[in-house]
């Protein structure tokens, strides 16, 4: 029963990215992974319900990774690892990060809910531990920690939602890496370089 759970939950993830909430039907999900539409009402009883589902689901497993990636993002030794590992969640599955977007700017003020209740706290922590290492001399002096810990979420979600249409922009060289590879290390270098004093 979990793994029908999972396959719709996953399907309408995809379809909701590919073509947002209103252009996706309850036949197409159902159709997407295999089974009648009656079987995807009775494992979520309306559409409505199963885009909640999609989005807690996501944002729930994105709040277990986020700590453990945030809460050591204040020790420079450790910050490409982390970045790496804040990117790689969301080009895991780019999806993640266009249904974010798409249900941003279709759907604000649920989203903020959302967010409120899944990121918000781990921003603040973040931002904490920034200031700490602010007054510390650590990292910048005019940074302003709660603006640059969500700015790098919104490099990484907004980056990754538009990764697959910027080859034309960004190509594959031979010697610099892939249009991704590419992506990730310059936007890994940016929020690195806006938050640590050069030395």
């Amino acid at each position: 029963m979990q793994d029908v759970r999972d396959e719709i939950l996953g399907a309408a993830t995809r379809l909701f990215a590919k073509h947002g909430f209103d252009g996706t039907s309850v036949q197409s999900i159902a159709e997407a992974v295999g089974i009648r539409k009656p079987s995807l009402l009775y494992h979520f009883p309306s559409k409505d319900e199963l885009r909640r589902s999609v989005l807690d689901q996501m944002l729930d497993h994105w709040n277990q990774e986020l700590p453990r990636l945030l809460l050591a993002a204040a020790r420079e030794e450790r910050f490409e690892k982390v970045m790496e590992s804040l990117v790689g969640f969301f080009l895991e599955d780019p999806d993640r990060a266009r249904l974010i977007v798409r249900e941003s700017l279709d759907r604000p003020s649920e989203m903020n809910e959302r967010l409120g209740r899944f990121v918000r706290p781990w921003v603040e922590v973040v931002a904490d531990q920034l200031a700490r290492a602010r007054d510390k001399g650590l990292v910048q002096a005019n940074i302003d920690p709660q603006a640059y810990a969500v700015q790098v979420i919104n490099m990484v979600v907004g980056g990754v939602a538009i990764v697959d249409s910027l080859d034309v922009l960004l190509p594959n060289d031979p010697k610099r890496g892939t249009t991704r590879e590419r992506h990730v290390r310059e936007l890994i270098r940016m929020a690195r370089s806006s938050l640590y004093v050069p030395g």
